[in-house]
């Protein structure tokens, strides 16, 4: 199923007539309408040269969670530990940011640039256990193609 949308996310990054936020913003809410247990999308990329993340495009609910420090909840985790990060149960997770009470799962991707972790793409499920290594590869897939026009 995640496979089939690959011709249209290299659509949607080959398309150099929109801006590369704008580009963003399509992939996220590609994800979020195509992929039943993508209930929020989202990209956050280093803050200049804070140890921090900023919230760029995403699809979903508003979130509150517009800055993040390296080290808190898993997005923060991942900005220091470049690994992929699958959390199955929020709930069981001690360092986690709550979005909001209905998401049950997450998983964050980093975005690699030259070796430099960069930003990372965030999804949260409001399905209990959702990701397999599936949508891990999915996603590094993504994050490879959006590397190429940042």
């Amino acid at each position: 199923m995640l496979k089939s949308l690959e011709p249209k996310i290299l659509e949607i990054v080959e398309n150099d007539r929109k801006s590369v936020d704008t580009r963003l913003g399509e992939i996220c809410e590609l994800l979020r309408s195509n992929v039943e247990y993508y209930d929020w999308v989202g990209f956050y990329f280093k803050n200049g040269d804070k140890e921090e993340l900023k919230l760029g495009p995403y699809a979903g609910a508003p979130t509150d969670h517009t800055i993040i420090p390296f080290g808190k909840g898993i997005c923060g985790q991942v900005a220091v530990s470049n690994q992929n990060f699958v959390v199955p149960d929020v709930a069981a997770q001690d360092n986690y940011i709550a979005c909001s009470i209905t998401v049950k799962a997450e998983i964050v991707v980093p975005l690699f640039i030259n070796g430099e972790n960069v930003g990372q793409i965030d999804i949260d499920s409001n399905t209990p256990d959702p990701f397999t290594e599936e949508d891990e590869r999915f996603l590094e897939f993504i994050n490879q193609k959006v590397a190429e026009i940042l």
